[in-house]
């Protein structure tokens, strides 16, 4: 395909930070290997971009000097470095509007001048942070997309580890609609790229402009298994790994995988921490199976891939990510996702690839996650057959490599150099009784 000359807007894209930030310029940096990327930072990302050292054709930073104080400050001080919080999302849209507001006036001239040929807007991920640029450039001269976007999960009810998570600004979300740029944005934007069944959901009515791909990515070098026990008389190796909070219901995991445990057919690593540690190590007593369950805590990076790559089975019943990044590694490493079908897990993990079980209630989804488990553990043949699926299904379509190709043919057929892609979600939102949610 033709080299395409793109302004990604990505405020706070950097590759030595977690989360979003990392995501970003991970897509970015594989659209560079195509594209002539022109990327626009905000200023506390420059070194750490311009260290990375990827092939962007120029690097556009957006220096905001008391902006970015304030955020940072406010960041560390109030919401204590966190980024797995809602609040940092609305606390972020005055910035992101600032940003983009600058972006504008620093590059108007040379759009205008034809310098581009589309912008992508990258971050922010989420649906309820509009965008000034869909509005700048709402006659030209050169098109808008916007994103993946990903987010807006419902909090489902009947299950204690949501109810011990949920936040107060979830019951604030939709006011989004009724703030500046919010219509706009999706009314004028070519393309709308969702990272969700959630967000695909939400932006149905643009269906004609709307594409799915998937959230995030993983890079193909990870894309390999080390050697497993995998006799049948080897125990089986089960891994969570995750932060230790409510909504990942390691909890569940653990009940589940018990009976196992018990009969000696299998051992469960737990990487992570977090609040509900000492809460989980009581469940593991009370259920007699301190023997054959090991708590690690935080592991770097590399040590948690290697974890991976030695288990047989990732057990991940999150009920509320979006995303669902872990259970890409663990496709790409060889560990067998057992997941609930539900946010960003249950969009990625599909039959052939993994397990995944209904969203229902707190004691049947035990029941089902217990199910699926004696189906792999029991079944030897089963279980590789499925590992080496999930394998070759990472390679091919997880990767950022894969992401960047979906993403330019998104913006070959905006720019009307290319067929309509044909980028469906998985499914559509998995439909919950209106008295659940």
């Amino acid at each position: 395909m033709n080299r395409l000359r793109i302004l990604v807007l990505a405020s706070f894209c950097d590759p030595e930070t977690a989360s979003m930030p990392y995501v970003t310029y991970s897509h970015a940096a594989a659209l560079a290997k195509l594209h002539d990327v022109a990327l626009a930072v905000g200023g506390p990302s420059e070194a750490n971009v311009r260290r990375a050292n990827a092939a962007f054709r120029t690097i556009e930073v957006v220096r905001m000097p008391r902006l970015e104080r304030a955020f940072d400050w406010c960041f560390r001080k109030i919401l204590r470095s966190n980024y797995d919080t809602q609040v940092l999302t609305a606390f972020g849209y005055p910035f992101s509007l600032a940003f983009e507001w600058h972006a504008w006036r620093q590059l108007r001239r040379r759009i205008s001048a034809g310098e581009f040929d589309v912008v992508l807007r990258l971050l922010p991920m989420s649906p309820v942070i509009p965008s000034p640029f869909a509005f700048f450039l709402r006659k030209g001269p050169i098109p808008f997309v916007i994103g993946p976007l990903n987010g807006g999960l419902p909090w489902p009810r009947g299950f204690r580890q949501l109810e011990n998570q949920k936040e107060w600004v979830a019951n604030f979300r939709t006011l989004y609609r009724y703030m500046p740029f919010a219509r706009s944005t999706y009314r004028n934007a070519a393309a709308i790229i969702a990272a969700s069944s959630q967000t695909c959901s939400e932006f149905a009515k643009y269906f004609e402009k709307l594409f799915f791909v998937p959230e995030p990515g993983i890079d193909r070098s990870l894309c390999f298994g080390e050697a497993r026990s995998t006799g049948s008389n080897a125990k089986c190796e089960l891994l969570f790994a995750g932060g230790l909070v409510p909504r990942k219901a390691c909890d569940l995991a653990l009940r589940a995988a018990a009976p196992f445990l018990r009969r000696g057919l299998a051992r469960f690593t737990v990487v992570g921490d977090g609040p509900e540690r000492n809460r989980l190590e009581q469940i593991v007593s009370s259920l007699g199976i301190e023997d054959s369950v090991v708590f690690c805590g935080w592991l770097n990076h590399s040590e948690v891939l290697r974890r991976m790559r030695s288990a047989d089975i990732f057990v991940f019943p999150t009920l509320r990510d979006n995303g669902a990044g872990v259970v890409f590694e663990a496709l790409a490493s060889g560990a067998v996702p057992v997941v609930v079908d539900f946010g960003g897990p249950g969009d990625i993990v599909y039959p052939g690839v993994g397990s995944k079980v209904a969203l229902t209630n707190e004691e049947d989804v035990v029941g089902q996650l217990e199910r699926a488990l004696a189906e792999l553990i029991c079944d030897r043949e089963l279980l590789e057959r499925t590992r080496q699926e999930g394998m070759t299904y990472a390679r091919e379509r997880l990767t950022w490599d894969a992401k960047a190709q979906d993403t330019t043919k998104i913006l070959h057929w905006v720019l009307g150099r290319g067929p309509k892609p044909n980028l469906l979600p998985p499914k559509a939102l998995a439909t919950i009784p209106a008295a659940s949610v």
